[in-house]
């Protein structure tokens, strides 16, 4: 499954702070439970790349 698949399983997403430092992702539906850790950098470089992302709709929108 590509960027650009759609699909209709409902998905939680869960973000926060590990007791290890991380930040973390977790992914979850009834076939996959993922837990993604990152480092704060790398945190942040993730939240601006979502952030570049949604810009770039919001202006294709308009």
């Amino acid at each position: 499954m590509g960027i650009n698949s759609s699909h209709n399983k409902e998905t939680d997403l869960q973000v926060g702070p590990t007791s290890e430092g991380m930040v973390r992702i977790f992914i979850r539906n009834d076939e996959v439970s993922l837990p993604l850790d990152f480092s704060p950098d790398d945190a942040i470089e993730i939240a601006n790349e979502i952030i570049a992302s949604a810009k770039i709709l919001t202006k294709t929108k308009k």
